[in-house]
């Protein structure tokens, strides 16, 4: 990372460096890097929020304290132009396989005119100020929020870079700037066939007062926009040079294999590690409140050490918490009045006036998040500094975690931050973090903490389990003109950002249940917290709207079947509100060939949902024999607004409709004595490559500001699933995962 970036980042304003104050909310300023150079900082604030850049004086050898004083200074992204002409991101969003790391400099690159692969991409270092997503509160990475925070002010970014460019190559040549253009990485003037590269200018272009109303491309003119460009990352991680959290190596390093209380909430109460002593290669036990870890000089030194521990536990009070606890819980809560998260009309007199009630209760259980990396930390704690080594999500929230658990100072901590091996919303946490530091404190010398596999199911954060009661009242037609939905279940926003838990409503938890695209007159959406006793809940690649829409598109199915009404047309009927959402729905369907027959024993199920700033229609082909359930296609149809990059929204639709059928059909933690009950692979099953199927994208063309594409593929898929289900077999399914629910039916 340059001088210039490291200076801004510190807040220091010296010769050749940015300070905070330099950087100017909703605009993008400029100054030189150290050695020569253009930096460009900007802030990114809520999609929509355009405004011009504002005017800011040339800190070359001057003082920050020129600088116009706009308010609060918080730029969350920044771009360097070296003098030799190389373009730096430095990001504040991480790489999980999601494409940010080729999607949002695709942005920068088409409005600065350089090839996309010139663009070199650096992780942004904790600083919440200078960081700060206004979607998502923080420094973090989730919500399906990268593009969509970042769709206008990267494009202006790239753009004033541009025209200070273009400006200096006029002055330098005398001539009318409207009269040059750039291109490919250079300026030119094409009357005198002349072009010089943007190295040579960026000098020149950091004392030149920044412009306040750029204009940006028209999309007619869009030249690397909507192409299906190559990952940047890919090569990297083909020949095994990318670097991930387990990639870590160190001088001196030490390996840790870690033994979990196996009860939630218990702690440790004695350990005879007399025989983990002897294993060759065992260099220290360390003891924490709820774990021991054995340190060895590598893995597998640890590892027998700790196979060869002899532990006993204080189980605490969750050592009786059996699965029907949790779920009797639920039911309890369920009867109480909930937070209201929504009421439209007057719902009494909505099912007064109904012909047909229909009452239903759906059950979601907890879901492991399973990533392909564990998680790992790699720590190394002084007394004067501690050095973070691992993947995260939210690497200011490691900061934070750091200082607490080893007294240091903020700036003391350093965080390095790498590629994640998936995250799904697991490494949004900082528990394994946390126990790092705790077993680092004790080790003089860096130490790799990694969870075996087992490890990582049975003391993972999971996706809560839901309990959702549900009921409406039908019209003479069959249209719903009365409709009530309860959610009862954990909070994990109460948790995880307190101030947004607002008048006992988790807007995360009711999201898609409290925003439905349907033509609903009389609405009441209630919430009810209850916490699953000492269980530790968390995101899961979306919860509200993946949990949300099972409930609420299951739902609508059976009230088309109550009226007798093809489910597709039953929802068209009641989207005319919503023409975006009933648009995908006839992409999907002419896709699908909705309404051709199907042999026996198979069914097509369709579900459509709007999340995340995205329409999406799912339909689902099944074949269902003796209790197994074989998916044969699976056909999206998405409208996101415009489209940066169909190859990683291809991607991740897919990757998400995979992860959507592994969790509906297999995911499944269940609890016995307080304890998890699945390990592995083996009893928390994965959806296999010869039973993954044709999975069909189609991407609607509109003209709207980018939505999120990370988690919808996943929401959406499982009420197509279960609908096909109910096709094939006439058993409606109101609990996942299907498999059990099918073999016990």
């Amino acid at each position: 990372m340059s001088r210039g970036l490291l200076d801004a980042q510190k807040g220091h304003a010296s010769k050749g460096g940015l300070s905070r104050r330099t950087f100017l909310k909703f605009g993008v300023t400029v100054g030189a890097a150290a050695g020569g150079g253009l930096v460009l900082g900007f802030s990114i604030s809520a999609a929509g929020q355009g405004q011009g850049a504002q005017n800011a004086k040339s800190v070359i050898g001057g003082d920050a304290n020129e600088m116009p004083q706009g308010g609060v200074f918080q730029p969350n992204a920044f771009v360097q132009i070296d003098t030799a002409g190389k373009v730096t991101l430095v990001i504040p969003k991480v790489e999980m396989g999601q494409g940010v790391y080729t999607s949002i400099p695709m942005l920068i690159a088409e409005e600065l005119e350089v090839p996309l692969d010139s663009v070199v991409i650096d992780h942004a270092p904790p600083n919440e100020k200078l960081f700060m997503d206004p979607l998502l509160g923080g420094q973090l990475t989730g919500g399906s929020t990268s593009i969509r925070y970042a769709w206008e002010p990267m494009r202006k970014a790239g753009a004033t870079a541009r025209v200070l460019l273009i400006s200096a190559a006029a002055q330098q040549w005398q001539v009318d700037p409207a009269s040059c253009h750039a291109e490919r990485g250079q300026v030119v003037h094409a009357a005198s066939n002349r072009a010089i590269g943007y190295g040579k200018l960026v000098d020149a272009a950091a004392r030149l007062p920044v412009p306040q109303d750029v204009r940006l491309k028209d999309p007619k003119d869009f030249k690397l926009i909507g192409t299906t460009a190559k990952r940047l990352d890919s090569p990297e991680k083909v020949d095994g040079t990318a670097m991930f959290g387990l990639d870590v190596r160190l001088p001196d390093m030490k390996y840790a294999a870690i033994v979990n209380c196996p009860v939630f909430g218990g702690t440790l109460a004695s350990v005879d590690d007399i025989n983990a002593k002897k294993i060759p290669g065992v260099r220290q036990i360390v003891k924490v409140d709820n774990a021991v870890a054995v340190i060895g000089d590598h893995t597998w030194a640890a590892k027998r050490g700790a196979a060869a521990l002899v532990i006993k536990w204080n189980e605490g009070r969750s050592a009786g918490v059996q699965m029907q606890h949790v779920i009797d819980d639920l039911a309890s809560a369920s009867k109480r009045e909930g937070a209201v998260a929504r009421k439209d009309g007057d719902i009494g007199k909505g099912f007064t006036d109904a012909k047909t009630r229909v009452d239903a209760v759906y059950q979601q259980p907890f879901l492991a998040h399973a990533t392909m990396e564990p998680v790992n930390c790699t720590v190394h704690v002084r007394a004067d500094g501690c050095d973070i080594w691992v993947g995260t999500q939210v690497p200011t929230r490691a900061v934070d975690t750091a200082v607490k658990i080893t007294g240091l100072p903020a700036d003391k901590i350093t965080v390095h931050n790498h590629l994640l091996g998936g995250g799904f919303g697991r490494r949004l946490e900082t528990d394994f973090i946390a126990q790092a530091l705790k077993i680092g404190k004790q080790v003089d010398a860096p130490v790799k903490v990694t969870f075996t596999r087992e490890e990582d199911i049975q003391h993972d954060m999971y996706r809560p389990y839901y309990y959702d009661v549900i009921a409406a009242g039908l019209d003479a037609n069959g249209k719903p003109i009365a409709w009530q939905h309860r959610i009862v279940g954990s909070s994990i926003l109460a948790r995880f950002a307190p101030p947004a838990f607002k008048n006992g409503v988790d807007p995360d938890a009711v999201e898609v249940a409290a925003q439905l695209p349907y033509d609903l007159p009389n609405q009441l959406v209630d919430y009810v917290r209850q916490e699953p006793r000492d269980i530790p809940t968390a995101f899961w690649r979306g919860v509200g709207p993946t949990r949300g829409t099972f409930v609420v598109e299951s739902f609508i199915d059976e009230l088309a079947a109550q009226a007798k009404v093809d489910p597709a047309k039953y929802r068209r009927d009641l989207l005319a509100g919503t023409p975006r959402a009933r648009n995908v729905l006839d992409v999907a369907m002419q896709a699908a060939g909705w309404g051709n027959a199907l042999p026996k024993g198979q069914g097509r199920g369709v579900s459509v949902m709007h999340a995340f700033g995205s329409f999406f229609s799912i339909i689902a082909d099944v074949t269902v024999d003796n209790g197994e359930v074989a998916v044969n296609r699976v056909v999206c149809a998405v409208d996101c607004g415009m489209v940066v990059n169909p190859n990683t929204i291809e991607a991740q639709i897919q990757g998400g409709i995979i992860f959507g059928i592994t969790a509906a059909l297999y995911g499944e933690v269940t609890i016995k004595d307080g304890r998890v009950e699945q390990s592995n692979f083996t009893d928390y099953r994965m959806l296999r490559l010869s039973q993954t199927p044709p999975i069909e994208v189609h991407i609607v063309k509109s003209a709207e500001a980018p939505g999120g594409i990370g988690e919808p593929g996943t929401a959406a898929l499982a009420p197509a699933l279960t609908n096909a289900i109910y096709a094939a077999t006439g058993k409606r399914l109101r609990q996942l995962p299907v498999g059990r629910q099918l073999q016990t039916a």
